[in-house]
């Protein structure tokens, strides 16, 4: 029995001495790390139309249908920005019942936040009313920065 509890006391000293022996250096707390900001070489610059009929938007007189089917002609063409920029999520499904297809669906998607963008034309083609807009990233690339500063290691100083 003694020495099963010589052994067992062995054991456990040497799990709570091996605890304590993991490396631990100093300089890395005491530390000074310079930023600076990178910025790219390239800017893309995006375009975008959307289009919404006319006679299809709701309104009590022609005036109030065109500005309906001027500002979905301008949500539409921020959801293809939006899907140019985070692309499009597509969820698709099918069942099949004695060897034949019974039901094939599919759903697409887009979530994005688009800033920057801006309207460069209105106008009517047909019984359409579209919408163009551009967007530039060096003016996105701008906006982030005044938000959010991305930015590299430039040194650092161990003390």
């Amino acid at each position: 029995m003694k020495k099963f509890a010589a052994t067992f006391a062995l054991i456990g000293s040497a799990l709570l001495l091996s605890g304590c022996s993991a490396y631990y250096d100093l300089a890395y707390d005491q530390q000074h790390v310079e930023w600076e900001t990178e910025k790219p070489d390239e800017f893309p610059v995006l375009t975008a139309v959307g289009y919404a009929p006319i006679a299809e938007q709701q309104g009590d007189n022609q005036q109030h249908k065109d500005l309906a089917a001027m500002r979905a002609s301008k949500l539409a063409a921020y959801r293809e920005l939006a899907e140019q920029v985070y692309g499009q999520r597509i969820a698709g499904g099918s069942s099949v019942e004695n060897w034949a297809l019974t039901n094939d669906t599919f759903q697409a998607s887009v979530d994005g936040v688009i800033r920057g963008a801006e309207v460069v034309r209105t106008y009517t083609v047909g019984e359409y009313y579209a919408t163009e807009l551009r967007l530039d990233f060096q003016k996105v690339h701008y906006i982030y920065q005044s938000t959010n500063r991305q930015q590299k290691i430039k040194r650092v100083i161990y003390y």
